[in-house]
Order: structure tokens, then C-alpha cells, then sequence
């Protein structure tokens, strides 16, 4: 496939996946001249209120796919979302059109089984230990194997959906309903993951990007961005965090390894940012997960960063110049639902600006107990500092539901 780099301006962008990262690309993608086609499984999701277009239909259906990639005449096709009928991209790719980063790239990181195993066959990337489970038989034997304590996650999912963390034998059949129910998508699949022994997780924004001066692709990081889970779901990040030289170092070369990987086995440069977690004890790094396209705990570079993730992945798959060059310290905290709304009233935002830098609201239609709906990030002398000052401004937003009848 003949790429042309940079892409010519205005480029037409089907974005596949609406949500509050996507919303942010674009929106980057936008302000250089490109027309977006953003789609979704529901109408009005996050990008769809800034898109030029939207498609709403389920992106996990091959045929429903084939038909919307046949209806529309696009440069770029840009996956923000897991549950996607990715064979249908290869065969577009095959035809002409950039799937970003590439399509191989797209199938393998949406898959944790296709990922984990290329990760781990690569000369200096260090894994935890994993199995494979297609039965909830094949997941208590994989267990016994692992040992305890364990990750049970299904192969397509993302932020902790259908993820159980086990401590017994006698938790296998609950870990594998919940791996069933509450996945992205369900392959029948699940990955046991050894519970490492961390003292932190850390993502390194990886920047695949085009160098017009020597003619080829570049890779760069961003500043170490730590961040903090719950139930497998950020709540909140902050950058730079603080690790040791060899421990970074250690991180850059097996995300450029990956990465190097997913180009080398796809088509076309395979240019975009790359959100690639580790888990760090020391000078001890372990390769995690890896996703193609901004990270949510990277939401923080909006206030840390000149350019922040969202800037940064436009500008890589249109093949301009980026920077990666962190301007000071911050950190985000996300704003959670408590409980189901029809319609989301948000008190506090006021207040939370008092303190805070941000405040991003996604414009999700319903809230439901649990759903992120926003995020504040903020700078401050330290990161510490602005952990703080985030987690106060964002407990402070609370939400009504308009519909609810008045007391």
C-alpha cells in the first residue's frame, strides 16, 4: 500500500468508536481541515456532538460494517473502540484505504490473546506469567498453573470490564460468568494473569510518527504517566511519575519493540500513539497491555503537555510534525455516576474551576451507576500536589437527574 505523508489536507476520517477520547480526536482532527464520520452502537455518544457525520449500528457485525465502509469515501479509518468486526478492516486496507495504525496492528491489540503472545515472543519484553482458558474446566486448571493471586480477563475488553481478581480455586466459576457477562466483546476466551508483585503502574505514551527530514518513522514517549485502578478502571493519573533511569529506559525499549512489531507485521507506516501500560517493581518492568490509539489515563496531557495524547495522535496519522515534550506536573481524577440518570444535571463545576485547570463533562446521553462522565485535571508544583487538588475538585462535581420528579 503507497502512502502519502504528509496526508493531504482536507482528509475525510471514519472514526470507529465515539466516546469521550474520541470526542477529543476530533475535534484535534478538525482544526486541520479534516472532515469526521463518527460512529457508534447509540446516538449522540461523545464524538458524534463534534463530528461532522455519524453512523449508529453495531461495529461488532461484519456485514453492518461492510456496508457503512462502502458507503463512504474516506482517507482514514480510525478504531477508537475494542468491539469492532476487525477482519472487514484488513480487507479495506488490502483496497487502499489507512486503517490507523494498521489493521494487523487493530486485530492484535483488541485481542489480549494476540497481543500477550506477540509481546512475549519479542527478545527483551518481560511478561508476567499467562495462560489461555475456553472453559471454565480449561480456566481452573490455568489457575492452578498461574497460582494466586490471579487475573481472570476476558481477551476483548477494557477498562476492568468482565475482570476478577482471584484468590482461590473456589472463585474460578464466578471469575468466569462475570468474564462471559461482562466482556466488550465475547470470544469464549479468557487470559489468567499472574498476579506481579508491583509498586506501581505507569502508561508510556508512545509516539510512531513521520520524520520528513530523514524520511522515515520515528518513535518518541511522553514523560512516564502514573496512574491509579479500581476494579480494573482508572480513576486517576498524574505525570511525570517519578521511576528509576534504568526502569524507564527498560520501559521505552520494549514499547518500541511492540510497536516495531505491529508495524512490521501490518501494512502501511503504522503511525499514531500507542498507550502501553507496564507494571514496575524497582528497576523491574513488566510489559502489560498495550492500546493503538490515546489512553484514558493520558487524559491528563491535555493540562501537562503542549500537545496533549489527542493533539498528538492527529498529528502522527496525518503524518505533521509532533512533540512530546512535557511543559509541567499534573495530574486528572475522573468523575463517576453514583447511580443511574436519565438526565445528568452536574453541580460544582464552578467550584471545581475554582482550584482545578479542567473540566471536561463527556456529554454522555445517560449516565448509570459507575460510568465515567467527566474528568478534572489540574497543574501544580508537584505531581502530589496536584493528585490532591484533582481528587478534591472532582468529588466535589455531583449530578441530578433533571427527570426525576421534584420532592
Amino acid at each position: 500500500m503507497t502512502t502519502t505523508l504528509p496526508v493531504p489536507l482536507p482528509a475525510r476520517v471514519l472514526l470507529l468508536g465515539s466516546g469521550e477520547l474520541g470526542k477529543e480526536v476530533v475535534i484535534a482532527l478538525q482544526r486541520y481541515g479534516c472532515t469526521v464520520i463518527a460512529c457508534d452502537s447509540y446516538r449522540n455518544a461523545p464524538a458524534m456532538q463534534v463530528a461532522d457525520e455519524s453512523r449508529v449500528f453495531d461495529m461488532s457485525d461484519p456485514q453492518a460494517l461492510r456496508e457503512v465502509l462502502d458507503n463512504v469515501d474516506v482517507d482514514l479509518i480510525v478504531p477508537e473502540v475494542e468491539a469492532i468486526a476487525t477482519d472487514e478492516l484488513s480487507a479495506y486496507e488490502e483496497r487502499g484505504v489507512r486503517v490507523v495504525p494498521n489493521a494487523f496492528a487493530v486485530q492484535a491489540t483488541m485481542d489480549r490473546q494476540r497481543i500477550r503472545n506477540l509481546a512475549a515472543s519479542l527478545p527483551g519484553v518481560r511478561t508476567s506469567a499467562f495462560r489461555f482458558a475456553r472453559s471454565e474446566a480449561e480456566l481452573a486448571a490455568a489457575l492452578d498453573e498461574v497460582g494466586y493471586p490471579a487475573f481472570v480477563k476476558p481477551t476483548m475488553s477494557s477498562s476492568g470490564h468482565g475482570q476478577s481478581r482471584v484468590t482461590g480455586p473456589e472463585q474460578a466459576a464466578s471469575a468466569w460468568a462475570h468474564a462471559e457477562e461482562d466482556a466488550r466483546a465475547t470470544t469464549g476466551v479468557v487470559i489468567v494473569e499472574e498476579g506481579v508483585d508491583f509498586d506501581y503502574e505507569i502508561t508510556l505514551l508512545t509516539v510512531r510518527s513521520w520524520d520528513a527530514a530523514s524520511g522515515s518513522v520515528t518513535t518518541s514517549f511522553c514523560a512516564p504517566i502514573g496512574h491509579r485502578q479500581e476494579g480494573g478502571d482508572y480513576v486517576e493519573s498524574w505525570q511525570p511519575m517519578a521511576m528509576s533511569e534504568s526502569a524507564l529506559e527498560g520501559a521505552r525499549q520494549m514499547a518500541k519493540a511492540v510497536t516495531d512489531a505491529l508495524a512490521e507485521a501490518g501494512n502501511g507506516p503504522c503511525l499514531g500513539i500507542f498507550g502501553v501500560e507496564f507494571f514496575v517493581k524497582g528497576d523491574d518492568v513488566w510489559f502489560s497491555e498495550l492500546s493503538p490509539r490515546p489512553h484514558d489515563t493520558g487524559m491528563v496531557t491535555m493540562v501537562t503537555q503542549a500537545q496533549s495524547e489527542f493533539e498528538l495522535h492527529a498529528r502522527a496519522i496525518l503524518g505533521l510534525p509532533v512533540s512530546t515534550a512535557q511543559s509541567t506536573p499534573g495530574a486528572s481524577a475522573v468523575i463517576k455516576s453514583t447511580s443511574a440518570v436519565d438526565v445528568p444535571v452536574y453541580n460544582g463545576v464552578a467550584r471545581a474551576l475554582e482550584t482545578a485547570d479542567l473540566v471536561r463533562l463527556f456529554g454522555k446521553p445517560v449516565s448509570r451507576a459507575g460510568r465515567r462522565v467527566g474528568v478534572v485535571a489540574t497543574t501544580a508544583s508537584t505531581p502530589k500536589e496536584a493528585r490532591v487538588i484533582a481528587r478534591r475538585a472532582a468529588a466535589g462535581i455531583t449530578i441530578d437527574d433533571a427527570s426525576a420528579p421534584s420532592a
